[in-house]
């Protein structure tokens, strides 16, 4: 267990499934509690029972409606007594060519990976002021920066790009407050990510991404990413993981 992570208590978007679920396991195994924010609230409450409802919330949340995010994470300071972290993890994608791109599924990606993550940032600072060690981590993709992963997420990977550059201004912002901003860019990792996309669409995408080589980088868990998050919000106050890219290392062909 980490010293450093006991009893402190971290909200997390998208926190009821995927690496949001990973990331929460991983906090309550090093002795920390966790509100976990999600729009389902069903598979929220699942989440609960398999952590523990003594070390875990569920609080309902739509990250793209800003007007509810304030009191989502007043919920879950006010039922542990404290706010010691934000994970905005929250993420969807919707694969398509520029050419097709829909209106609506974009505002969706837009809402959700960056203006939602934004609005959760600036109503958690002054939740997390004045706090034991706080911390805002950021998740972004591999798919920002690398492009051997999916193909046809340009939108996608434009948001997550745009957090990342919000993320260095953040941490400028919140050093006077003492409030570290970590950005964790991911890799891939089997979770159920692509459920709700458009066969065609989703198709299309595999058929380009087969053309950006001959192999495909496989090998890590979702625990995985639990363990940068460990790793960032355990450091002492006044040091913070600027930027950790985390990425499976093994080949496989396509």
């Amino acid at each position: 267990m980490t010293k450093q992570l006991s009893d402190k208590v971290y909200a997390i978007t998208g926190g009821s499934q995927g690496f949001g679920l990973a990331i929460a396991r991983s906090l309550v195994a090093q002795g920390a509690r966790v509100g976990l924010l999600s729009r389902d609230p069903v598979a929220a409450q699942e989440a609960v029972t398999s952590i523990g409802h003594n070390q875990s919330l569920a609080v309902k949340l739509d990250i793209g409606d800003p007007s509810a995010i304030p009191q989502a994470l007043a919920t879950v300071k006010r039922h542990f007594g404290q706010l010691n972290g934000l994970i905005n993890n929250a993420g969807v994608a919707r694969p398509n060519t520029v050419e097709k791109l829909i209106v609506d599924e974009v505002l969706l990606q837009l809402n959700t990976n960056f203006l939602g993550a934004v609005f959760c940032c600036q109503a958690a600072i002054p939740l997390l002021r004045g706090s034991d060690n706080p911390r805002i981590i950021n998740i972004s993709s591999a798919s920002a920066h690398h492009y051997d992963e999916m193909s046809h997420l340009s939108i996608y990977a434009a948001t997550k790009a745009a957090l990342e550059r919000f993320s260095r201004d953040l941490s400028t912002e919140l050093q006077v407050d003492g409030i570290g901003v970590t950005c964790i860019r991911p890799g891939n990792a089997w979770t159920n990510f692509a459920n709700g996309w458009d066969e065609e669409a989703l198709q299309a995408g595999v058929s380009a991404w087969k053309e950006t080589g001959s192999y495909m980088r496989i090998g890590m868990e979702t625990a995985q990413l639990g363990e940068a998050v460990v790793f960032a919000l355990a450091q002492p106050a006044g040091v913070a993981v600027d930027l950790l890219e985390i990425r499976p290392n093994k080949r496989l062909q396509k």
